[in-house]
């Protein structure tokens, strides 16, 4: 067998179907379309239909020949989703692939933080994950295989002022995930969870624009600068391949090393 034969068998994704849940901008459009070039057909996800025809026009425009498709459901109604994930299984076949990308950020000293904001941080980073994987997840251990890659971050580890409840809506991510490898590994389910440090991002734009705080993450994390939604592309296909086949509840910290140093 030859090495690009070996790998391919490790690390290809032809023939599988990967759905990516708020894959209109940032990392979800990212990892959309690292996952498209490994050959998985990508089904883009967001609550906008607009938003995501324009995403998926741009990923086939940088990917000719890809197969994108567009699912547009809220992550947050349970309801919707179910009826979402279960009327494309019925209509284009099986999903073998979930990236749980979803997510909101708020920011705001503790004790003014908005009941709100909270509930919406609980709604969009943690209930979206419980719903689609739930969802996914029935028709992956009907058929006894399937990945799931949900998106934590440092803040899994971490904490920082000002953003109390997304830390610990992320840190419910990375249990949730080793939750899920719990019930479900018997089922031949991999379940994973890639937690990025600080990238630049639309999500991080405001930190972006801060110089003082772009200058202190470059002193703080021993690679010395901001991370490119690009270099998240390698974990997922890792963990979205046969080559994690015995991976299972591990949470990837891809952040220039910030989580091993102080």
């Amino acid at each position: 067998m030859s090495v690009s034969n070996y790998l391919e068998g490790l690390f290809g994704l032809n023939g599988r179907r990967a759905l990516v849940t708020g894959s209109s901008q940032g990392i979800g459009f990212a990892l959309a379309g690292g996952l498209a070039r490994a050959g998985a057909r990508v089904v883009l996800n967001g609550r906008d239909p607009a938003k995501l025809a324009d995403a998926a026009q741009r990923l086939q425009g940088s990917f000719p020949g890809a197969d994108i498709e567009t699912l547009a459901f809220d992550a947050t109604d349970h309801a919707a989703v179910r009826a979402a994930v279960d009327g494309f299984e019925a209509a284009h076949g099986p999903i073998d692939i979930l990236v749980n990308n979803a997510g909101m950020q708020y920011r705001s000293p503790l004790e003014d933080f908005p009941a709100d904001r909270f509930e919406a941080l609980l709604q969009t980073n943690i209930a979206s994950v419980f719903n689609v994987g739930q969802a996914v997840g029935r028709h992956m251990i009907a058929r006894g295989e399937g990945k799931i890659v949900n998106i934590c971050s440092v803040q899994t580890a971490l904490a920082r002022p000002g953003i109390a409840p997304y830390t610990a809506t992320k840190g419910a991510v990375g249990n949730l995930t080793k939750g899920m490898a719990t019930d479900w590994a018997r089922h031949g389910l991999q379940c994973n969870a890639i937690a990025p440090g600080y990238f630049d991002t639309p999500l991080n734009a405001a930190l972006v624009q801060d110089e003082l705080f772009s200058q202190w993450l470059q002193k703080r994390t021993p690679a010395g600068r901001w991370g490119l939604v690009e270099e998240l592309i390698g974990a997922c296909i890792f963990l979205s391949s046969n080559a994690s086949s015995f991976v299972n509840g591990h949470v990837l910290y891809v952040d220039g090393g910030i989580t091993a140093s102080l």
